[in-house]
């Protein structure tokens, strides 16, 4: 969210690492099944595989990259299928010059779903991942089995001491700076309505930590209140950032909701993937996460 929006902020040191035809593993993490760039929607979309079993997609929030769940993927990949990707302009992806919008970035993801063979999984969304992940539960249910939304909005007025006569607004379009175009989204987007929410029935469970610094409580609550199949989660002595600062007690949460009857996974290695073999940054610490 704009700084005059949401102060809170995070900031990472990236450095870069030699380019490799091997897989790409976090620092003492497990090795993925394939790591790769996916032609989607004209971009080149980074993303890793992990594990087998019951899939689970997992997308991070506005300019972070899949670095964030690196403290996650042993504990979930024991038995699901995991799947990580930097959404468009983030991270490894690229981007084109159409303005980076939460429709644009849902269906990324279902491109990517798409090309690597799967028709229903599981989601895991932290803040824009989150606002993600509704969309998807929007439009296209029948792709998700259920959906674990952390720290998301349905409109900008969820974020905490928004004030619609102060908010700065730039116009949503393409910005040769990508923060900037990220700013100008969380400033516009999203829009759900209470009929949008109202419609979902997937399996939700919106989920907040007890203080989180970004998204207000009373939101979160009517988001949980407004979507006919969702519980409320408060994760204890975290805040907007849980992932990063908790990440064993949020893999327990999402494993203790998510649903183990999931198709498993059998992923096409054909298509417009490629292998990654350009130099990637280091995979010890995400870049910046602000939402």
């Amino acid at each position: 969210m704009l700084r005059s929006i949401a102060t809170f902020s995070l900031a990472f040191l990236v450095a870069a690492v030699p380019a490799t035809n091997a897989p790409l593993a976090f620092a003492n993490g497990p090795m993925p099944n394939q790591t790769g760039y996916a032609s989607v929607n004209g971009i080149d979309m980074f993303f890793r595989v992990y594990g087998k079993g019951p899939p689970i997609l997992l997308i991070h929030g506005g300019l972070s990259d899949s670095r964030v769940w690196r403290a996650q993927i042993g504990a979930l990949s024991a038995d699901h299928t995991i799947i990580l990707a930097d959404s468009r302009g983030q991270g490894r992806s690229t981007r084109t010059s159409d303005p980076i919008t939460y429709d644009l970035m849902a269906e990324d993801y279902l491109e990517l779903l798409d090309q690597l063979g799967i028709e229903q999984t599981d989601l895991v969304g932290w803040s824009d991942g989150g606002i993600i992940g509704l969309d998807l539960a929007i439009k296209h249910p029948e792709r998700l089995s259920r959906i674990f939304i952390q720290a998301a909005n349905a409109t900008p007025a969820g974020v905490k001491h928004y004030d619609p006569k102060t908010a700065i607004v730039p116009e949503l379009k393409h910005y040769d700076n990508v923060v900037d175009e990220i700013q100008a989204l969380w400033a516009n987007e999203p829009n759900f309505s209470d009929d949008d929410l109202a419609s979902i029935n997937v399996p939700t469970e919106i989920v907040i930590g007890d203080h989180d610094e970004a998204i207000s409580r009373r939101h979160t609550e009517y988001l949980a209140n407004t979507i006919p199949t969702a519980r409320l989660l408060v994760l204890p002595d975290v805040g907007h950032s849980a992932p990063l600062e908790d990440p064993e007690g949020y893999a327990e949460a999402v494993l203790a909701f998510m649903d183990k009857d999931s198709p498993v996974l059998d992923a096409s290695e054909t298509g417009s993937i490629r292998q990654a073999t350009l130099s990637l940054p280091s995979d010890d610490l995400p870049s910046a996460a602000n939402r």
